[in-house]
This record gives C-alpha cells, sequence and structure tokens, in this order.
C-alpha cells in the first residue's frame, strides 16, 4: 500500500510540473496570437490542463480498466466544477458574464444533456460516443468564431500600432514547442505512475476502480486546473481564465476525451445518476449566473464546495 501511495504522490508532482511547463508554454503562444484571457482558458488551457486526463483514461483504456477510465474523467469534471470553481470562488468575484461565454456555457450545459444519453447506454463505443465528438465540434466552432473576432479586432489596432515595436522571433517559437513537447513527456509519465499507483491502492484496501479513480485520481489530474485557477484568484488577475479554463477542461475532458475512448468498446454497468444530476445542477447555475449578471462569488463559492464534499462523500458510502 505504501508503495501504490508513493506512485500516486510521485504522479501528482510529475503531472503539476508537466503543467506548469504545458500551460506557460501554451499561454505565451496565446498572448503571442492575440487571443484574450477567456479564449486563452477555453482553448489553450483547457485542452492543455485536460491532457493528464488523456494520457490517464487512454492509458487505462488500452490496459482494459473502464472504471478507472470513467472515474478519472467523471470525477475530474465534478472537481473541476465544485472544488476548483467552489474554492476560488470563496475568495475572487469569478467573471461569468458577457455574450460571447454565454454561448460556451450553453454548450457546456449539453454536454450534461449529451452525458445522459452516452452513460445510459449499456456500451460506449464509437457509436454510443459520436454524440460526444459531435458536441466538440459544437465548441471548436465557437473558438473559432471568438479567435476570428479578436483576429479581426488585432487587425484593426495593428493599423495605428507602433511601427517599431519587437517582433517575435521564431527561436522564441521554437524554444516554446519543445518545452511543450517536454511537458508533454512528464504527463505520460504521470500518467503512467497514477493509474499504477491508483489501481493497486484500490486493490490494498478493497473498494472499486471507478470509486478509487472518481476521488483521488481524478483529484491528481484535476491539480494543475486547480494550481492555475487558485494563483490566478490570489492574484485577482486574468480571472476570465478561471471559468474559461473549467468550461474548457470539461469539455476537452468528456466530449474529446471519453468520446475518443469509445474504440475500446466499455461495458456500461453502472448508474451515473449522482454525477449527471450535478452536473446539471453545476452547469444550470452557471448559465443563470450569465443571465442575471452576476459574479461567481462567495454564497455560490460556498455552494459548490459543499457539493463537491457531499459527491465525495455519496461515492464512499455507496461504494
Amino acid at each position: 500500500m505504501l508503495l501504490a501511495f508513493g506512485f500516486i504522490a510521485a504522479a501528482i508532482v510529475i503531472l503539476y510540473f508537466g503543467a506548469e511547463i504545458t500551460l506557460e508554454s501554451a499561454e505565451k503562444v496565446g498572448k503571442r496570437l492575440g487571443l484574450s484571457p477567456l479564449t486563452i482558458g477555453m482553448l489553450l488551457v483547457g485542452f492543455g490542463t485536460s491532457l493528464p486526463e488523456f494520457f490517464v483514461g487512454h492509458i487505462a483504456g488500452i490496459r482494459g480498466q473502464p472504471g478507472i477510465a470513467m472515474g478519472s474523467l467523471i470525477g475530474s469534471n465534478i472537481a473541476n466544477m465544485f472544488l476548483i470553481l467552489g474554492i476560488c470562488g470563496m475568495f475572487a468575484r469569478l467573471n461569468v458574464q458577457g455574450k460571447s461565454l454565454r454561448e460556451h456555457l450553453f454548450v457546456h450545459l449539453s454536454l450534461a444533456f449529451v452525458l445522459v444519453f452516452v452513460l445510459n447506454q449499456s456500451k460506449l463505443n464509437l457509436i454510443t460516443a459520436s454524440p460526444l465528438l459531435g458536441l466538440l465540434l459544437v465548441y471548436l466552432y465557437f473558438i473559432y468564431k471568438d479567435m476570428k473576432r479578436m483576429k479581426e479586432n488585432r487587425d484593426s489596432a495593428s493599423l495605428v500600432a507602433d511601427p517599431g515595436a519587437p517582433k517575435v522571433k521564431k527561436s522564441d517559437t521554437a524554444i516554446l514547442v519543445l518545452k511543450m513537447n517536454f511537458g508533454f513527456g512528464l504527463l505520460y509519465v504521470g500518467g503512467e505512475l497514477l493509474v499504477k499507483g491508483g489501481t493497486d491502492f484500490g486493490l490494498a484496501i478493497g473498494i472499486s476502480e471507478y470509486i478509487i479513480s472518481a476521488i483521488f485520481i481524478a483529484f491528481g489530474t484535476s491539480f494543475p486546473e486547480l494550481v492555475t485557477a487558485a494563483m490566478a484568484a490570489y492574484r485577482k488577475k486574468d480571472t476570465d481564465i478561471i471559468i474559461g479554463n473549467i468550461v474548457g477542461s470539461n469539455l476537452f475532458n468528456c466530449a474529446f476525451i471519453l468520446g475518443s475512448l469509445g474504440i475500446y468498446e466499455f461495458n456500461i454497468d453502472q448508474s451515473f445518476k449522482m454525477e449527471l444530476v450535478a452536473l446539471f445542477i453545476g452547469s444550470i447555475v452557471l448559465v443563470v449566473l450569465n443571465f442575471i449578471k452576476r459574479d461567481l462569488y462567495r454564497f455560490v463559492g460556498v455552494l459548490f464546495f459543499c457539493l463537491y464534499l457531499a459527491s465525495v462523500g455519496h461515492w464512499l458510502e455507496v461504494y
């Protein structure tokens, strides 16, 4: 058991540094492209912080461990929504306003509806997972619209820009690409260790792979999002990245990663009723806050954090 715990602890450390290296490079690329903090959070940071889930999910899929694959993704989305937004919302105002964000929040809400269909099938395969991959295309379309709008604004601004402003060197871009690839390597190694440690730990204490994955492994794979969001909340700077990061990460987790796991043809032999209800509640709250033009702050942050604790309690009690 100590060895399994050591694997998990080492994996979290490696995932942290891998995510930090990858995210730092991604944010710099995004800023050089002139993207807004919201778009950087949804696309670059959201995808980057989902890489641990990607590696963990597919490593578990290759090994025929559907409990770990499903638990890490669904548990990660619940941790993203309620643990991270809950903690950050208790200490900083998280902006959930704006028409552009509203479109993404509706796609995020649609994810909960699609998951109801997918997770109530007897199997997860490419056919039953296709609605998730379709939703990913819709999400990427809205991101494309945001990027196009930002490009138009940037082109307009460039007409009055200082002609003597420094240009980005190609060598700098090459270094960023190398750093990102190194970060990917660390994420893969961390994913391997997390699956190994989580499996051994579950066997040692006699609980299911799904619960180990939904609580412990999901926390480990959500650790990059937690660090990224907590730092932005602490600095009270670019808090748009926090909401964008969580919305983007959740969509990449389930629309892209869970959808792509259909190639392994998992049997779905358990109920996800509690998880789906929780994700519905969180998604609806975000949409409502957007419509009434209120920030996610204090009361909602405490509510989200309590919902996370309730979810963990449910997993421990039922399984």
